[in-house]
């Protein structure tokens, strides 16, 4: 990335932004102050859960067992709790056998068990067990469809909790009578549990109906078995108030707003004022930059709605409807379109990453852009638009050296946005 005084204070939010939701850091806190009368049973799944099961092998002093999965990659050296890698975004036969064996662990459970259920963004992927007269290329080529569809994460958890025999809450079900607590870091929108992981430890209020009417309005044309699955109720999954659930207790311990917050305070110690915009911003990632680079162009000429040196924080998840074959990500494409929206005015930097250091398929988490962005651009032959119209825009930060590359960062709160306006 670039190395401007805008630009490494950027990374600096960014950067706190990450910290505030280490596990490490936001697990503790949250474990259980007495043993259980039985087992303590860990389980979990997503890009954070092996940093999870850690930090609960490093502050837990009684006997222990259990098995997460994550991401390839983002694995961390346990010495009690079996880890286990997968594929993300597009699930693979290592997460199926994954799932198959979490539902195996959790079974036989007695009511003085306790299951420490560890779950984070990415979870959906990696725990693929679908139900029967569903197989596992129709989930890989399910998840392709929606993934490139512009769905939100809401629409693609509704869909993937009914056509499995673990999410939705089937895995709290196979855990009865045993006690569970969930321990989410939550990467989804307005924070609602059913969407981390697609709820597999919580209640599920959506329904095969409604599933099948995203399908539906989203275009994307499915297998006769899984549409007669969905139309004949068979993949309903357990609801608020079924028995069976009623000893799971849920905390939100790291979401974005507590990332957003960390980062304005680096602002503030910078004396930069941070205004926090919303930590469940959603839609287009190139209308998303129209919109908050009409902000940011209202602050410059009008010192509305609050004058420079500022920083406008947002987080949420953006989508991407794909028309093309390029190398981009929800982040890198906000990023040029709030560019080309902003036309090089003075004194305006951005950076816009995902805070598990992936953003689309690519390991890197996104980039920074300047006020010479575009001029830098044009004099090496490189199109905004196009890149912009191709979904490109990875190539197109590389070749710029503005591209931000964190590795795996062990965490996932989803996207983090910052407009720097310095003057």
């Amino acid at each position: 990335m670039t190395h401007s005084p805008e630009a490494q204070l950027l990374r600096r939010m960014f950067d706190a932004a990450v910290a505030a939701a280490q596990p490490a850091v936001c697990v503790p806190p949250h474990l259980p102050k007495e043993p259980p009368l039985g087992r303590l049973v860990v389980i979990g799944a997503g890009k954070a859960s092996a940093a999870m099961a850690r930090a609960v092998e490093d502050h837990w002093t009684g006997p222990l067992e259990g098995l997460v999965v994550t991401r390839y990659g983002h694995a961390v050296p346990c010495r009690r709790i079996e880890v286990l890698e997968a594929s993300h975004p597009v699930p693979d036969d290592a997460g199926h056998v994954a799932a198959a064996r979490l539902m195996r662990l959790v079974e036989g459970l007695t009511p003085d068990d306790l299951v420490l259920c560890l779950m984070s963004g990415g979870g959906s992927a990696l725990l693929p067990l679908p139900l029967p007269g569903v197989t596992m290329a129709d989930k890989q080529q399910l998840s392709r469809a929606l993934l490139a569809s512009g769905a939100t994460i809401r629409e693609m958890n509704c869909v993937r909790r009914h056509l499995s025999a673990i999410k939705g809450g089937r895995l709290a079900a196979a855990c009865h009578p045993a006690r569970v607590l969930n321990l989410l870091i939550s990467d989804v929108p307005g924070d609602d549990p059913i969407d981390v992981a697609s709820g597999a430890t919580v209640p599920d209020p959506t329904t095969c109906a409604e599933a099948l009417e995203v399908l539906q309005r989203r275009g994307i044309a499915v297998p006769a078995a899984i549409e007669a699955l969905l139309r004949s109720g068979d993949g309903e999954t357990p609801k608020p108030g079924d028995p069976r659930l009623a000893s799971v207790e849920t905390r939100l311990i790291a979401t974005p707003q507590l990332a957003l917050e960390a980062a304005a305070r680096v602002a503030r110690e910078a004396g930069v004022t941070p205004c926090i915009l919303g930590d469940s911003l959603e839609g287009e990632s190139r209308d998303l930059g129209k919109a908050l680079a009409g902000i940011a162009l209202q602050v410059v000429r009008h010192g509305q709605p609050l004058p420079s040196p500022c920083v406008l924080l947002s987080g949420g998840e953006t989508t991407v409807t794909v028309r093309g074959d390029g190398r981009g990500g929800r982040n890198v494409e906000f990023l040029l379109s709030l560019a080309l929206a902003l036309e090089g005015v003075p004194g305006v930097h951005a950076l816009a990453g995902d805070t598990d250091g992936v953003d689309g398929r690519e390991e890197i988490a996104g980039a920074v852009i300047g006020p010479d962005m575009l001029a830098r651009a044009h004099a090496l032959g490189l199109s905004a638009r196009h890149s912009l119209d191709t979904h490109d825009a990875h190539t197109f930060f590389e070749a710029l050296g503005a591209s931000v590359v964190t590795g795996p960062t062990l965490t996932n709160v989803n996207d983090f946005r910052a407009i720097l306006i310095a003057r």
